[in-house]
């Protein structure tokens, strides 16, 4: 006889088998609980998001502001090490995405199988001397890796790539999913959105006004001079002097130096870029959902 599908000890099981995907708890008879069936799945119909690189700097900050996002139903958290204290932190919060915690290459299948959105902060943060083109030996190979199992597990997702040096990883995972057969360029943004949240932010301490009001597009890449502010494209419409355009270009530009160099060698832009990551995250969930006018600057191929 199968136990009372009301009693506390089944409805505990029941959510520990679809909190823990990959360890599912046996019904009574050797049925395997199926997730799809667990109350705990989430409120109301949405995307499936999954966070690659949720124990690092900008991971936890962005996974954190993922759970707050209430087009996110269900919300994977992935990384090599430190996963579980990540996943219980942020799972505790009262809103209703679930959120599940994977940890190790071996699991990389399971955390990226089914996702809508795959946000890949992965990789190694910046210090002081060094320049995002500096990482790229290191960072081009954990990029790579991930990529193949996107190719793999969810060919269809969108892929937000915040990994740097983005100049970079994009033509590297571009380049995978060429070799996978999976390559479509408007699913693979590179997050550029910090350069434009650093634009309207020096912008608007220019003007005097509130940074929600400007609007600076910025396009180019996210390296250095690659970064170009278009000032004379500002909404609302103003203008500037040669020295506020110079002014203005260099610290947009250097932006994420100056931080760096603020830490003096304990990180580098994790919150701010989280921020604009998850801001460019909820613009493709509303996107993906159907809503109109969404315009956000990207790294594309």
């Amino acid at each position: 006889m199968h136990p009372d599908a009301t009693s506390p000890s089944h409805r505990i099981a029941r959510v520990a088998a679809h909190l823990n995907p990959t360890r599912p708890q046996m019904e009574e008879g050797g049925a395997a609980l199926r997730p799809a069936a667990c109350r705990a799945k989430g409120g109301a119909p949405g995307f499936k998001v999954a966070v690659v690189g949720a124990a690092g700097g900008i991971g936890q900050s962005l996974s954190l502001l993922m759970k707050m996002n209430p087009l996110v139903s269900v919300l994977h958290l992935y990384d090599v090490v430190n996963t579980p204290g990540v996943t219980a932190d942020v799972s505790h919060m009262d809103t209703s995405a679930v959120v599940r915690g994977f940890i190790g290459q071996q699991q990389l299948e399971a955390a990226l199988t089914g996702m809508d959105l795959v946000i890949i902060p992965a990789g190694l943060p910046r210090k002081p001397g060094m320049t995002r083109d500096d990482l790229f030996n290191k960072n081009a190979g954990i990029v790579r890796s991930i990529c193949e199992g996107v190719a793999k597990s969810c060919p269809n997702a969108i892929v937000n790539l915040i990994s740097n040096p983005v100049n970079s990883t994009v033509p590297i995972a571009a380049e995978v999913f060429k070799r996978a057969g999976t390559y479509c360029p408007k699913r693979l943004l590179g997050v550029t959105t910090l350069d434009v949240a650093r634009a309207n932010t020096f912008v608007a301490e220019v003007l005097g006004v509130d940074p929600r009001e400007v609007n600076v597009p910025v396009v180019g890449g996210h390296a250095g001079v690659t970064i170009l502010p278009l000032l004379s494209q500002v909404s609302p419409p103003c203008s500037f002097t040669p020295d506020e355009i110079s002014y203005l270009t260099n610290r947009i530009q250097n932006g994420g130096t100056e931080v760096v160099e603020a830490k003096a060698g304990a990180g580098s832009a994790t919150l701010s870029m989280a921020f604009a990551a998850a801001k460019f995250a909820d613009a493709c969930l509303r996107g993906m959902r159907g809503d109109a006018g969404i315009v956000e600057c990207s790294c594309c191929i």
